[in-house]
């Protein structure tokens, strides 16, 4: 009977879109081409498999304590595949380095991808694309704030290596998945204070990155990004690699360029950086997250901000040349169900956005008639949306509306909450 509802709901739905001149169907087929990659960091609180016992450092901070944190590979993985089944879509996962699997200790420096092949094989298995991230922090070599802008020059060349490794195993990955493993470099140095010198540690930092980068790999098998940050816990006054640093080195050296919707001042959002820098540069990295009053990676809710990432993507047919990852760390609220809200807001977002008649309020603005867009474009956002939704995630045999939490439950019962 439910379904039979959902599909009335939903044939009533198209007549009305269709009313504005846009298919529903069309919609939903360019919403299921298109991949999200969840963070594999949002399962263990950022911990990863390395078991040094050092801080996250590097600005970063998970708060909470709820029960039933990942603890190994396994458990990951098995957290994952809950997550999954509830998003409609073929989705990524975006794999730090430090969640390899070592077999003892094993420096950032001596990775390879033979620490990652359990990751590739479940990733196959699952017909999950993997992502990539140099991980550099956490780490004894970054106490001090400073990986690949390091005035010494061993402790920059420690993590040059690191970063030369994690591209070698990025392009290993998009060999054996057949799609391009996105390899983004962030790295926390900075001052808490203001510097004597905010040019040398740049200096530094392109040559580190110049040097990461001179191994020519194969486009087709992995995708250089590099991510910028405006300030970070430890680094209040001064980042080293700022978004006009990664934007020019991004521009210069024709690499992917890394938004995080957190990076920026509050009163800024990403969607309006989006039309300048694809004009610029060969493609985009998002990192979807929700700031709230700093850079705190709560879980991704459906705010104007991320409608408006949305709608730009959509209106400027940058879909093809975007590639969508969430960064949010919650231990506030079960982990799992983390992942479910953020990604099905993901979507839904993108979703909203591809059921505007997009050509029609173009025209209207070519036309400089601003009232007809304005007044559109309100009447857009109460048009049955969820409707077609809940026809996409039956279709894709996923729960609808928030069925899928009986099952976040079920299996915090029978798996998380059993973890000592």
């Amino acid at each position: 009977m439910q379904s039979e509802k959902i599909e009335q709901a939903y044939r009533l739905a198209q007549d009305r879109y269709a009313e504005s001149g846009v298919d529903t169907e069309a919609a939903i087929e360019k919403l299921a081409a298109v991949s999200i990659s969840l963070h594999c960091w949002q399962g263990d609180d950022v911990v990863g498999f390395e078991n040094q016992g050092l801080d996250i450092g590097g600005g970063l901070a998970v708060t909470g304590n709820y029960p039933g944190r990942a603890r190994t590979p396994g458990e990951l993985r098995s957290d994952l595949q809950m997550a999954y089944s509830l998003i409609p879509g073929n989705h990524r996962l975006n794999l730090h380095a430090s969640y390899g699997e070592f077999p003892g200790r094993v420096d950032r420096n001596e990775i390879d991808v033979s620490h990652f092949q359990g990751w590739i094989d479940w990733g196959k298995e699952q017909h999950v694309a993997l992502d990539f991230n140099p991980t550099f922090f956490a780490h004894e070599k970054a106490q001090s704030g400073f990986t690949l802008a390091h005035a010494d020059d061993a402790i920059r060349q420690f993590w040059i290596e690191h970063g030369i490794a994690a591209r070698r195993i990025s392009a290993a990955m998009g060999v054996e998945q057949g799609s391009p493993c996105v390899n983004n470099v962030w790295i926390p140095d900075g001052y808490k204070d203001n510097p004597a010198s905010r040019a040398i540690p740049r200096q530094r930092l392109a040559e580190s990155l110049d040097t990461i980068f001179a191994e020519q790999l194969n486009p087709h098998h992995m995708i250089d990004a590099v991510e910028c940050k405006l300030f970070g816990l430890g680094s209040e006054s001064y980042v080293v690699g700022s978004h006009e640093f990664y934007l020019g080195y991004a521009i210069s050296r024709q690499k992917c360029l890394c938004l995080d919707a957190g990076h920026f001042h509050p009163t800024e959002t990403i969607a309006d950086k989006i039309s300048s820098v694809l004009m610029y540069v060969p493609e985009l990295l998002l990192h979807v997250s929700r700031g709230v009053r700093w850079d705190s990676d709560h879980v991704v809710t459906m705010s104007d901000d991320l409608l408006a990432i949305a709608h730009e993507l959509v209106r400027g047919d940058f879909l093809d040349r975007t590639h969508i990852g969430l960064d949010f760390f919650d231990a506030s609220i079960n982990r799992v169900a983390a992942w479910v809200i953020g990604t099905r807001n993901m979507i839904k977002a993108l979703l909203i956005a591809l059921l505007e008649p997009t050509c029609q309020l173009q025209q209207l603005e070519a036309d400089d008639n601003f009232t007809h867009r304005l007044a559109l474009m309100e009447e857009l956002k109460s048009l049955p949306f969820g409707s077609v939704w809940d026809h996409y995630c039956q279709q894709a045999s996923v729960p609808v509306g928030a069925d899928w939490l009986k099952s976040v439950d079920d299996y915090a019962a029978s798996t998380q909450l059993r973890r000592a």
